[in-house]
């Protein structure tokens, strides 16, 4: 199985803790009709991903170059808006604008201070409306209703990324169902109405408005919060996962790939036998200055009303259920109200314990 080549990391590793690299899975036997052993032998890679890293680099997709590219130049187009402008486009709920240090996604796992939203990043968001499900009888507290700027051709360009994102993310839970040696169709009962979350990331802001202090986060560490996250993003330095020894690597997308990584719901699912990694963005400051990095993070976080439960399979994974049963609902609101509402989470253990041991020195 080939590996993206990681050149960076925090601190040395030593020659007893092997070498930090990212999968690379091709998933083209799911997305372009592959015979019953390809689609296995994919299946056998994600797995063996998904237990040792859970970062993975996917090349197979089926999106379109140029509807990545389309991606990225409205991307380009709403955040050369002024910031008033920006500010217009701010909603209720996980939807429209957030300005930068508005957020501090370490305090989803009730790391830090709740005193100063640290984080350097400003996004837009777009996601699933209740309206699309006229059948459920769903609320926009929870699938809100989507803000567009007047910016030409801006929404049919990100809703025909998004189409792309939710078809891979859908591929990529039939890849997991096979890999977990479960029915195929397991994760549709869970993700039929998925809250589903696309995210635009930009961490170049105009000059004068953050201190580089060299204290600046870009994104703090954290693990996303649902089942699955496909992300697009610059091949520009910054990203940056926990490895099993304990150092954060730096992770760059390869030419043609999406990352993708797991939520903290399928780790529940597998008992953590897969991982849901920690991850954060450092941004790059070169000569005072910060260096533009974009990324488009599609979050399928499954159906609100969905119990999440270990699966039985897995209930010895960590000797004994480790997890107990939540909701989408409940967990993605303990998680928002850290990051967003300077409530940390004190559910979070597991993912804190291995922030902190890392900032240690530790192995986590």
């Amino acid at each position: 199985m080939p590996h993206a080549d990681t050149p960076h990391t925090d601190a040395p590793t030593t020659s007893a803790v092997p070498p930090f690299d990212v999968p690379v899975v091709d998933i083209s036997a799911y997305t372009a009709g592959g015979s019953a052993a390809d689609r296995a032998e994919a299946a056998r890679q994600m797995d063996i991903a998904c237990s040792t890293v859970g970062f993975v680099q996917i090349l197979g997709h089926g999106v379109p170059q140029a509807a990545i590219a389309d991606l990225a130049g409205a991307v380009d187009d709403f955040f050369a808006q002024s910031l008033d402008e920006k500010k217009g486009h701010r909603a209720p709920g996980n939807r429209g604008y957030t300005p930068p240090k508005s957020e501090s996604l370490s305090l989803s796992l009730g790391l830090e201070s709740a005193s100063r939203m640290n984080d350097f990043f400003e996004a837009f968001n777009i996601g699933a409306e209740a309206r699309w499900y006229p059948e459920l009888d769903l609320s926009e507290d929870d699938y809100g209703i989507n803000v567009w700027p007047d910016i030409p051709d801006f929404r049919p360009r990100i809703e025909a990324y998004y189409d792309h994102a939710a078809r891979v993310a859908r591929t990529l839970t039939t890849v997991f169902a096979d890999a977990l040696d479960l029915p195929s169709d397991y994760f549709e009962c869970l993700t039929d109405h998925s809250v589903d979350v696309l995210r635009m990331n930009n961490y170049a802001l105009p000059e004068g408005t953050v201190t580089l202090d060299g204290e600046l986060t870009g994104m703090g560490e954290h693990t996303d919060f649902g089942l699955v996250t496909v992300l697009w993003a610059d091949r520009v330095a910054g990203l940056q996962v926990l490895g099993a020894d304990g150092v954060w690597h730096d992770v760059q997308p390869l030419d043609g790939a999406l990352l993708i990584n797991l939520g903290d719901l399928t780790a529940r699912l597998t008992n953590d036998r897969w991982t849901s990694t920690l991850h954060r963005v450092k941004p790059p400051i070169v000569d005072g200055t910060i260096k533009r990095r974009r990324s488009v993070a599609f979050f399928h976080d499954g159906n609100i009303d969905a119990t999440i439960a270990t699966l039985p399979s897995h209930l010895d994974a960590d000797d004994g259920l480790a997890y107990e049963p939540i909701t989408v609902r409940d967990h993605i609101s303990a998680k928002l109200a850290g990051s967003r509402q300077g409530k940390a989470n004190t559910a979070a253990v597991r993912e804190a314990g291995r922030v902190l041991a890392a900032a240690k020195g530790g192995v986590a």
